[in-house]
């Protein structure tokens, strides 16, 4: 799936979507300084335009995931590549996955998860957040042995009926003043 990353298509849908988050906040930035000067009418328009800004960029970022995601079917039904998501799609990926495992009555999950290498200076980003998930479904996530870069979740350690949900799990990982706890 990392040769996936390189594809023309998916790096356009990025892209593009990057450039729709751009404007979506110089929209909302516009709006703030409209209202903050007195113009309602026109901080409304630009607040419109801004979250139309940030439909698009979500609908380019689905597609992208949703194109990646589908290009992992090579793998084992046990295994989920994540490379390519981004941390909470990476997480609402995992979540289903390990809904359908148990679904399945499967007994694990390989969740390739990389080891960060090809992630902004080189920081795992993916892993930490899985590894978190993990614990809030209190589930048991081990390293393979022969791979750093893949978790391996025994799914039946734990009680899945009292986790959190994946959209928690990413609020929680983007305040900077909470930090991921991982065991």
């Amino acid at each position: 799936n990392q040769l996936n990353q390189s594809n023309e298509h998916y790096t356009s849908l990025r892209a593009r979507a990057n450039e729709e988050g751009d404007q979506m906040a110089k929209c909302f930035d516009e709006s703030h300084q409209a209202y903050s000067s007195g113009d309602g009418a026109r901080a409304k328009e630009l607040s419109n335009k801004g979250k139309e800004h940030q439909r698009k960029m979500e609908q380019l970022n689905k597609q992208a995931s949703d194109w990646i995601f589908v290009g992992t079917y090579d793998t084992p039904l046990n295994a989920i590549d994540l490379h390519g998501l981004y941390v909470k799609e990476a997480i609402a990926r995992t979540d289903q996955a390990l809904q359908e495992a148990k679904a399945r009555g499967d007994s694990q999950v390989n969740l390739i998860v990389g080891k960060g290498l090809h992630s902004r200076g080189g920081m795992a980003k993916i892993k930490p957040a899985i590894e978190e998930l993990m614990q809030k479904h209190q589930l048991i996530a081990e390293l393979d042995p022969n791979n750093s870069g893949v978790l391996i979740v025994q799914m039946n350690s734990g009680n899945r009926g009292r986790g959190v949900g994946s959209d928690e799990i990413s609020r929680r990982i983007e305040r900077d003043d909470e930090s991921c706890i991982i065991m």
